[in-house]
């Protein structure tokens, strides 16, 4: 059987096979192969006129989202495909690949996965039978001869064209972030057969960031991190000319490659489905980079290159080889066959150096090539030809020299950006160009070209958070504590509200009102081109801050410069969650004037405008970080509205997660369920943000929820906090908030080791008992990060035994000090089995950073965890809240948390303990002292005032113990030991804090120090 490809039989061997085809030859051959090469001619014809897009887009379901584009919404929203993933006919193949995406996984390309493997539910499928020919007993030499069908299946980049076709903006840059980091080519120019244009895929790249250390950098350990469209970048393309029997995207993958980490950046003939005929990814440039790490040992360039790669001949596609000739340091054409007539390659405007690679027949084009180098003015240096001699790791080592010859000398250097020029000159499309597009990057612009200095912006256009919300917050905290002076903790917070009310809306909430407040698409390009370049600004001014943090620290002397730089360090995160932290203030601080009042009455609309955005699963600030505190009516305001924005009675499940800084929190919600918590942007967030998903109606009924709320919190214990004294107050506060409003808390920790956050659970089973709020009994699961091991579920066993019998111990010291011993074990508070509760997820990275791609096995865990994530939903004995009564909890549990201002001041359960039992001690230790010095100067006249200070305690003690009788002294020396002990089972900072609530911190501090 002969079978005619319809990309210039490409996967065929030798030059000879590759010559044109005549109708003789075709003839000779017999009807199969005559009607092979009109179906060619034909499919050639289609892709032309549009035929082959559409035939295409109708084979895999995806024809609806050509005109009415697919959006991150409808991407992130839970349906049964999700739960149930793999290909089960040819209109899966894209939401398979698309959700494999989603969770980085590098196996996303292989479109003809059966997805038996990530059935959540057994589901019976209706497979047509077939002959299976591997099990045949008849030996027969034509099916051995035969070579496989691949037209019925669907070639890896015909569905990579396909979904960014039929994708917004904002799922086109995600889908290019997400490939970026599984290091496989993201598509530089997308074809449009249906239009016969192509389009610069600008604003797809715009959030890539890339960090790379060039060996310049290796000695101080420095590096660079920018956004890789923005990146002077030496670029070197790839395109063939003709037909060519060698693999260019093979070799690619190897020239980019070390030997023991080979990696498919490019799709290729020899990957899976890569051999299937192209359909309308022909016309296509991809682009990858290769960023060294700073070891020259491990460096295959020293310096950071992008390499792109055309996809079908350049006599097709002339303005996409004229667009690479003039953006380009260097163009290599492979061949097999050269034209000495072949005017492509001599009349073209060439910026690059051209770089024949040939695996051709020496007599038949000797001629050829010696005229088209001549008219090219090429050397021998420029000429690359694969010998029958030269194996294919000689013949890569060649082209790596070339290579690095071209990034060591070529002074033509272009970022993304400004390839925009070139495209417009040739005519090709750019994403950006679309009016909404620029005209929210002109407003955000009209607000971040303003700020030089962050610390002074802040001051100056966002005044109502700093110090007023601070001491804000203070008052309220002081007004759930102390009762009895709440009037006159009124009249402060009115003083500050007025003084709120005093500023004029600064130029810069104006604009960012404004501008959110715009239709359609607009502001959400608004808020990315934000975020954006406040991600850049930010990253500028802490690698600055750093790099003086570093030299101030070589010099011990400098250390009020060091304090200084450290304060503006913490104090240089500007992000979008200030404006709308900003526009909260604004909010509240308007609540307090008449109803009557225009200012007011202005302002009504905005909470209504962010629970828009929460429904379209733009991440939101629940809890402050800097202030440590809910703007508890901007946030309900918020809420309410967005009960209004659904329909009512509209249940939410919550999952949130907690966890020690720096353990990849927000990199695990991401990646489970699409969202796009901050992560390694430059700035150090606090607090806590959520963001809503909505439930698709085939899985509502299963789930008995319509939304699933995400909470991703800051990391605990982080270091810069750790100095100061309300450290674990903050800990404890944040901890026991997000657990009491989650259904599901995934406890976050690094490794194996579960011990540090043993501490932060015990404190908020013992809030929870102290609470009359809490009401509900919330689900724990925790997740080891960077465990790879097979064998660490049975491993650690024995541990995860002692954590909850540990759990255990400190939950019957809370229930014994709170009086509730029926309480007798931490599963009575929150649902945890050893057995289940635990998963065990390997490390992010397949490799050493920056070439490594995501790792299989963590997007595989992470796939699995959200499927017991579901299910564990899906079990939930209480049934959801809607939005309203969430609400009302949200409020009730905020409060329960400031009028609890004991327990959070202990590290834990056993610590508090002992504080009770310190306080019992020495009041009885009072007791016996002052008893003791009645009984020495009975009858001397010199009883001295119950009231005497202890601050004389030292002094009397001794002097009284050694006049007095012995046994006086051994059981004063008793009561001074047993003090001691329970002194020392303290933190000092802690002992402050009991020295204050005695009223004697002098002279405990004291005994303390003896």
């Amino acid at each position: 059987m002969c079978i005619v490809e319809m990309e210039n039989l490409e996967n065929k061997k030798g030059a000879e096979e590759k010559r044109p085809t005549t109708a003789k030859d075709v003839s000779s051959r017999g009807p199969s192969c005559m009607e092979a090469l009109t179906t060619q001619s034909k499919a050639q014809d289609d892709y032309k006129n549009g035929r082959q897009l559409k035939s295409l887009l109708e084979d895999v379901d995806l024809e609806p989202y050509y005109t009415k584009k697919l959006s991150l919404d409808q991407v992130r929203e839970i349906i049964k495909k999700t739960i149930t993933a793999g290909c089960k006919c040819k209109a899966d193949v894209p939401w398979h690949v698309l959700d494999k995406l989603m969770i980085f996984n590098a196996t996303a390309r292989n479109t003809d996965d059966d997805g038996s493997k990530d059935l959540i539910i057994s589901f019976p499928l209706e497979v047509p039978k077939c002959d299976d020919k591997s099990a045949s007993t008849d030996l027969d030499f034509e099916d051995l001869f035969d070579s496989s069908n691949t037209d019925d299946m669907l070639n890896p980049l015909d569905i990579i064209t396909a979904l960014f076709l039929c994708s917004d903006g904002f799922v086109q840059q995600e889908m290019a972030r997400k490939m970026s980091m599984c290091q496989f080519s993201v598509p530089l120019l997308l074809p449009n057969c249906d239009t016969n244009q192509c389009t610069l895929m600008l604003w797809a790249m715009r959030d890539i960031v890339k960090k790379y250390r060039p060996q310049s950098l290796s000695e101080s350990k420095g590096f660079i991190e920018d956004r890789i469209v923005l990146s002077e970048l030496p670029m070197i393309s790839f395109v063939r000319l003709g037909e060519c029997s060698l693999s260019k995207s093979e070799i690619l993958n190897k020239l980019l490659s070390n030997s023991p980490q080979y990696h498919d950046t490019f799709v290729h003939r020899n990957m899976e489905c890569g051999n299937s005929p192209r359909r309308i990814s022909n016309g296509l440039i991809e682009i990858t980079w290769y960023l060294p790490g700073g070891n020259t040992n491990i460096d295959i360039f020293s310096q950071p290159v992008a390499v792109a790669n055309l996809r079908g001949d350049i006599a097709s596609f002339e303005a996409q080889y004229s667009f690479l000739c003039q953006t380009s340091a260097a163009v290599f054409v492979f061949f097999d066959h050269l034209d000495a007539e072949c005017s492509l390659l001599t009349n073209q405007n060439h910026k690059a150096q051209i770089f024949l690679v040939g695996n051709c027949d020496r007599k038949s084009n000797e001629d050829a090539l010696k005229k088209v180098a001549t008219e090219l003015g090429l050397t021998n240096n420029n000429i690359i030809i694969k010998t029958k001699q030269k194996n294919d790791a000689d013949f890569i080592k060649i082209v790596r020299k070339k290579v690095r010859k071209v990034i060591r000398r070529s002074d033509m250097k272009v970022t993304i950006e400004q390839m925009a020029d070139v495209a417009h000159g040739l005519g090709i499309l750019v994403d950006e160009d679309s009016p909404e597009c620029q005209i929210a990057k002109t407003n955000a612009e009209a607000i971040t070209a303003e700020i030089q200095d962050i610390l002074k912006y802040k001051d100056a256009q966002l005044p109502c958070q700093d110090q007023i919300w601070k001491e804000l917050t203070r008052l309220k905290l002081e007004e759930f504590q102390l009762q009895n002076v709440q009037s006159q903790l009124q009249l402060q917070k009115k003083e500050l509200q007025k003084k709120q009310n005093s500023y004029d809306m600064s130029t810069a909430m104006t604009c960012f009102i404004n501008a959110i407040s715009s239709p359609g698409t607009e502001r959400f390009y608004f808020l990315k081109w934000m975020r954006m370049n406040l991600d850049n600004l930010s990253r500028i001014k802490l690698s600055e801050l750093q790099e003086k943090y570093q030299e101030k620290c070589k010099n011990s002397e400098n250390k009020e410069e060091i304090k200084e730089i450290d304060r503006q360090i913490s104090n240089s995160s500007l992000g979008i969650e200030h404006f709308f932290r900003e526009m909260g203030q604004i909010y509240e601080a308007s609540l307090s004037l008449p109803q009557t009042d225009p200012a007011r009455q202005q302002l009504q609309h905005l909470p209504k405008l962010c629970a828009e955005l929460l429904l379209d699963g733009f991440p939101l600030e629940l809890v402050d970080g800097d202030a440590s505190n809910i703007p508890l009516r901007w946030v309900s305001d918020v809420l309410s509205q967005l009960s209004d924005l659904v329909s009512p009675n509209r249940k939410i499940r919550v999952v949130t997660v907690l966890g020690v800084q720096g353990t990849g929190k927000s990199t695990l919600l991401n990646t489970m369920f699409g969202v796009q918590f901050a992560v390694s942007s430059g700035r150090c967030t606090r607090g806590a943000f959520m963001s809503l998903i909505k439930i698709n109606e085939d899985i509502k009924n299963v789930l008995n929820c319509d939304f699933m709320l995400i909470i991703d919190t800051e990391g605990l214990k982080s270091p810069e906090l750790a100095q100061l004294d309300n450290s674990y107050e903050h800990d404890n506060e944040l901890a026991t908030l997000v657990v009491g409003l989650s259904d599901i808390t995934i406890v976050n920790v690094a490794m194996e080791n579960s011990t540090e956050m043993k501490d932060i659970l015990q404190i908020v089973v013992h809030a929870f008992l102290r609470m009359k709020e809490v009401g509900k009994k919330p689900k724990c699961v925790f997740v080891h990060q960077n465990v790879s091991d097979v064998s660490a579920h049975e491993k650690n066993s024995r541990d995860r035994k002692l954590l909850l019998e540990q759990l255990n111990e400190m939950t019957q010291a809370a229930a014994k000090m709170e009086k509730k011993e029926e309480n007798k074990s931490f599963t009575d508070v929150m649902e945890y089995s050893p057995d289940t509760g635990n998963w065990y997820i390997p490390g992010l990275w397949n490799g050493n950073p920056p070439m490594a791609p995501v790792s299989i096995g963590y997007s595989e865990a992470v796939y699995e965890l959200k499927k017991h994530i579901i299910q564990l939903l899906r079990n939930c004995e209480s049934s959801a809240n809607d939005i309203l009564e969430y609400k009302e909890w949200v409020k009730s549990l905020w409060t329960a948390v400031k009028h609890e201002n004991f327990i959070f001041s202990f590290k834990n359960s056993l610590v508090a303990d002992s504080y009770t039992k310190l306080f019992t001690e020495i009041n009885k230790w009072k007791w016996e002292f002052k008893r003791e010095t009645r009984i020495s100067n009975f009858g001397r006249g010199e009883i001295k005032s119950e009231t005497s200070d202890l601050n004389e305690f030292p002094r009397s003690f001794k002097s009284e113990a050694s006049t007095d009788q012995k046994n006086k002294k051994h059981k004063a020396n008793n009561i001074f030991i047993s003090v001691s002990r329970f002194l020392r089972t303290l933190l000092p900072h802690r002992v402050s804090h009991a020295c204050k609530s005695l009223s004697q911190k002098k002279s405990v501090k004291m005994l303390f120090h003896h």
